[in-house]
């Protein structure tokens, strides 16, 4: 089969493009190789499959309408998985016609090319960011999203709609998958892990807020490509039972899906930094602190509708994904340079966002502590969100 998957270079993407050929597939990779953070990072990944005789690389921006239109017509693809973006919640506050362009402007053309080169099946990047000011536990796709609480989310939610709409017009079945939070080997360097990992490593201590009793829905790469492989392979379908009178958010007529992807099985977060200790062979000094004012103390996904559907079933038990993340990253910092992963003072809206760190006066501080955003999101090709700093006072905040 072959398939176009955008954002190759980084994080899911470069893994699932990694598994797809593996399994035989014929991948098209579209990347713009954006130096949101360290380029030689994203090309370390491409490393792994741009020699592989069935794979085609393409580095072009999601919003070069003309670049979209001449891959698809060039390389017709039978499938497409769209993990490229514009990522970020804060970064959307002081950037936000970035979301307009890749997100929007970007997804319309990766609809257009697909209506126009009879696309099987189009599987694309949602995100737990949707949710928004809802606090109904576990989040169901079920429930409704129409309060998102930054432009990040609210760019998500509009592409499942724009899906939608392509859906019911040209037929093109379309699913969505809201991302929750992904770890594992070649991650990015702005997310839990590596932060922890490095701050660890380097002996500085960690402010845990919540006394470290905050959970989130960590789960490792692997599984999170089988589960969008098992979705890619089973065609979106209509639901013939959907009834106007009671809609069902997550089904339609048309052919369309919005699924969750993520455990089902929340981690706390001082089980999560006792884990990187045990791996990493270093214990660190932690300040517990009282919960931060409007932070959310537990975020997990009811992904009962993907195992029903699709047959997802995450396998990877925590402790085994810290190690095998611990491993490679080790492994990577023993062979690079560790500018790659330079950047550890982040300062993150807590909620729905990707994790709340300050690194002030040499203490790592973990609010938010775990992503419940987008993990799956590039700009526009990449896996992003860090490198863009600024000075507040002795904090640098990571926007």
């Amino acid at each position: 089969m072959k398939i176009l998957v955008t954002g190759t270079a980084g994080f899911i993407g470069n893994q699932l493009a990694l598994t797809l050929l593996a399994r035989g597939d014929e991948v098209i990779g579209l990347d713009n190789h954006n130096d949101y953070y360290d380029v030689n990072l994203k090309l370390a990944r491409l490393a792994r499959i741009q020699d592989h005789s069935a794979y085609t690389h393409i580095k072009a921006d999601l919003a070069d309408r003309d670049a979209i239109e001449q891959l698809f017509k060039k390389h017709q693809p039978q499938r497409v998985v769209n993990l490229a973006a514009q990522a970020g919640v804060r970064y959307s506050i002081e950037n936000p016609r970035a979301y307009i362009d890749s997100n929007i402007v970007g997804f319309t053309n990766i609809l257009e090319g697909c209506r126009y080169h009879n696309v099987e099946h189009l599987v694309y990047a949602s995100s737990s960011s949707v949710y928004g000011a809802n606090e109904s536990m576990p989040f169901s796709v079920h429930d409704n999203v129409d309060h998102p609480l930054s432009l990040y989310a609210a760019s998500k939610k509009a592409n499942e709609l724009m899906a939608h709409t392509y859906s019911h017009l040209y037929h093109l079945p379309s699913t969505g998958l809201r991302f929750f939070t992904v770890y594992g080997p070649w991650g990015r360097p702005d997310m839990a892990p590596i932060i922890f990992a490095k701050a660890i490593m380097e002996g500085k201590p960690l402010k845990v807020f919540n006394y470290g009793k905050h959970r989130r829905d960590f789960t490792y790469i692997d599984d999170i490509v089988e589960g969008v492989i098992k979705t890619l392979d089973k065609v979106a379908e209509a639901n013939p039972s959907w009834n106007g009178k009671q809609p069902d958010p997550a089904t339609s007529k048309a052919p369309w899906r919005i699924y969750n992807i993520g455990n089902q099985m929340p981690v706390e977060l001082m089980t999560f930094i006792e884990l990187l200790e045990k791996y990493l062979g270093k214990t660190v000094e932690k300040q517990l602190l009282p919960m931060q004012p409007g932070d959310v103390p537990d975020t997990y996904a009811d992904v009962e509708a993907l195992v029903s559907d699709v047959g997802y079933q995450p396998s990877t038990s925590i402790e085994t994904g810290v190690q095998r993340f611990v491993q490679w990253y080790l492994d990577f910092m023993r062979t690079n340079s560790p500018d790659y992963f330079a950047t550890t003072s982040f300062l993150i809206s807590p909620q729905h966002t990707r994790l709340n760190v300050i690194a002030s006066k040499g203490a790592i501080e973990t609010a938010a502590s775990f992503s419940n955003a987008p993990n799956n999101s590039q700009p526009s090709g990449l896996f992003s969100n860090t490198s863009r700093v600024r000075k507040t006072g002795s904090t640098s905040q990571i926007c």
